[in-house]
């Protein structure tokens, strides 16, 4: 079995997983959502040294750091999460058109999109963030059935 078949069952599970457990995968989120924003911080500030990247990377290990270590606090604000995350995407994906840094322009485009998809993704689970959870399953079983196709 290939490595894309493995990753689409992988995904296949962990999306049902997201929809029958949307309580347990929302804190799940919360922490997945803290580690790769402690992950994307120290990314953006090795990249480049500019100041631009270091403060921007420096924001979202704060921010990855509170979600990781807050659970209990934090795990009401999905929603917001969506926002903070998005925003700190849109910020990285400007910074790296604008400045003459390693990462090229179509990631920086890439990374703006993504942006704007989670702070939409903040919109749709502001009023129930189990909603959230089941968006996000939904979307790894049909990026699971896809690696699986392909």
């Amino acid at each position: 079995m290939e490595s894309n078949q493995m990753a689409g069952i992988l995904s296949i599970i962990l999306g049902l997983i997201f929809i029958i457990c949307p309580i347990f995968s929302s804190l799940t989120l919360t922490v997945l959502i803290g580690l790769s924003l402690v992950f994307f911080g120290i990314a953006l500030i090795i990249s480049g040294f500019t100041v631009f990247n270091i403060i921007i990377g420096i924001l979202a290990i704060i921010v990855g750091v509170a979600f990781t270590f807050n659970i209990a606090a934090l795990s009401f604000l999905l929603g917001l999460q969506f926002y903070v995350v998005g925003i700190i995407m849109i910020l990285a994906g400007i910074v790296g058109i604008i400045s003459d840094s390693q990462m090229s322009k179509i990631a920086s485009v890439l990374i703006i999109i993504l942006g704007i998809v989670s702070f939409a993704l903040g919109g749709l689970s502001i009023d129930q963030p189990l909603y959230a959870a089941v968006i996000i399953g939904v979307g790894l079983i049909i990026q699971g059935v896809r690696l699986y196709i392909d």
